[in-house]
């Protein structure tokens, strides 16, 4: 039963995307505290659980979850592809106006789920859960993750406490046209910021893992780097990438007409020939690199104007439109 009270004047239809990668033991506790948080709000809503290449018997289990409960959609990848795949995975096939994410390890707490929903509710687009008092390693998770929270806030320029945490919420217009790889799911609230989307965040609880095993290690901090790098460019230039790649290239330009400048007051006023210096070489150097930066600048912006073109896609986003209808 589904219908209590309500949070919301209109009733929504919510999906829940949870990735799950050898979770057998926490799947079906996880679906009862799933049931026992919604069943006292007026939502119609869905569970899919994405299977990422389990080897544990967590497939067959989500099947058996699916069967028995018709709210309940089960994704089974090929192969284990990652959490951000299996996230996108989830969106493709959610049916909900609005979309939650969260682990399927029972670290993050179903209960959390209203306090996401009633900030949707207050028109923000996008809300993330913020683990204030996280229970993991004090050096290897805590620590490692302010440092790295920190500095994705500086250079994406969005002020958010706990990027890592994968209890959030969206509206389905805007999470749906994302693509994204690599580890990049814990950066889909920049990436909709920069589209236009309205950000909050709220304090969620955050359980000790008792069952399984983590899959996060040191390796994965630098793979979130490398990723940080990446949407950081594709956020500044994927619409104009000439800005980028000329901006060094005229940069270079100028360096190499420095040098060449150099050389030529050194052949008139320096007392001995440009010859016996690097200059030339350094010349040439700066000005092939300037030109071919330039050049692949512009193959850049042809490649783009294609994609939007064939895809359909537009370069922007509309968040209403308004017309005053005429009075006769």
């Amino acid at each position: 039963m589904n219908n209590h009270k309500e949070v919301s004047k209109e009733k929504i239809h919510l999906s829940l995307v949870i990735p799950v990668f050898n979770e057998r033991s926490c799947l079906v506790e996880l679906h009862g505290e799933i049931q026992t948080v919604l069943q006292d709000y007026d939502y119609s809503y869905e569970t899919i659980f994405v299977d990422d290449g389990s080897t544990d018997g967590s497939c067959e289990l989500i099947k058996e979850l699916s069967s028995k409960d018709p709210s309940v959609k089960s994704v089974h990848l090929k192969k284990n592809y990652g959490q951000t795949a299996a996230l996108m995975a989830g969106f493709k096939h959610a049916d909900g106006d609005i979309i939650v994410s969260l682990d399927g390890d029972l670290q993050n707490d179903p209960a959390d789920i209203p306090k996401l929903l009633e900030k949707i509710h207050e028109g923000y687009d996008v809300c993330s859960g913020w683990r204030k008092k996280r229970k993991d390693s004090l050096i290897r998770r805590r620590l490692m993750s302010f440092f790295a929270n920190f500095i994705v806030s500086i250079l994406s320029g969005v002020k958010l406490h706990d990027f890592g945490c994968t209890l959030k919420a969206y509206r389905s217009e805007y999470i749906q046209g994302v693509r994204l790889y690599g580890e990049m799911h814990r950066f889909i609230p920049i990436y909709l910021h920069w589209e236009g989307a309205k950000l909050s965040e709220v304090p969620v609880n955050h359980r000790p893992r008792t069952r399984g095993k983590s899959k996060y290690g040191l390796e994965r901090t630098f793979k979130v780097m490398l990723d940080l790098i990446v949407i950081v460019f594709i956020g500044r230039y994927m619409a104009k990438p000439i800005y980028f790649f000329g901006a060094f290239g005229l940069a270079n330009v100028v360096l190499s007409l420095c040098a060449f400048a150099l050389a030529v007051w050194l052949k008139f006023f320096g007392g001995k020939t440009f010859i016996e210096t690097p200059l030339p070489l350094i010349c040439v150097m700066f000005m092939m690199t300037g030109i071919l930066c330039i050049l692949m600048g512009l193959l850049a912006e042809v490649l783009m104007r294609t994609y939007f073109e064939t895809q359909g896609k537009n370069a922007y986003f509309i968040s209403h439109s308004y017309r005053k209808d005429n009075v006769n």
